[in-house]
């Protein structure tokens, strides 16, 4: 069997190949080396130790993941769920994953001067802003309380986090009778504690 992708094949078309061969869907890092492995030539081929080069591949992949996700949406083929630990495609069910009509996230990696426009300076700073606010605790905590782990007695870590971010994606869920807007937030709240207890 031979793993190279495509060439002629759009990134959001490679993407939609890849999701389908995962239905328990895939973290960010692994959607990359997945598509390294297999020469991918839409993504930078080059270390990630680089922030600028990081932030460039993340930029590409959540641009063609945004896009994959209003074209199935458009055409009535599926959801893709786009969160810190897990983008998986899902089945299109009519009005219950609704894409929110304003969405910054969307609107931010879907328009392509964020990237052309984004040096090695700008990611320095988006990194130290990032830092700063982080220092304060006050979003960890927020986070925390979200989750309703605030007043945990028992030692927090990744693996608690996730099981708790797992549960309460399964009972918010849109495709569950939950809420977009309740689910966005969770993932947020999962972003900011991966980067405390990673």
């Amino acid at each position: 069997m031979n793993d190279d992708l495509d060439p002629a094949l759009d990134l959001p078309e490679q993407l939609l190949q890849l999701l389908q061969a995962a239905p328990a869907g895939l973290g960010e890092y692994q959607l990359i080396q997945q598509l390294k492995s297999r020469h991918c030539t839409h993504i930078p081929n080059l270390p990630l130790t680089d922030k600028l080069v990081l932030f460039r591949t993340h930029f590409l992949l959540f641009n063609a993941l945004y896009s994959l996700r209003e074209r199935l949406w458009g055409e009535q083929a599926g959801y893709v769920q786009i969160s810190p630990l897990c983008i998986q495609l899902l089945p299109y069910q009519a009005g219950s994953a609704e894409l929110s009509p304003h969405d910054p996230l969307r609107d931010y990696y879907l328009d392509l001067h964020n990237l052309r426009d984004t040096d090695e300076r700008d990611v320095a700073k988006l990194l130290a802003s990032f830092w700063t606010r982080m220092q304060g605790g006050e979003e960890k905590q927020a986070a925390l309380e979200l989750f309703e782990l605030g007043d945990s007695q028992q030692p927090l870590n990744l693996a608690a986090i996730k099981h708790r971010y797992r549960q309460l994606v399964s009972q918010h869920h849109p495709d569950r009778g939950g809420s977009t807007s309740r689910l966005q937030s969770i993932n947020k709240a999962m972003e900011i504690l991966e980067r405390y207890y990673n």
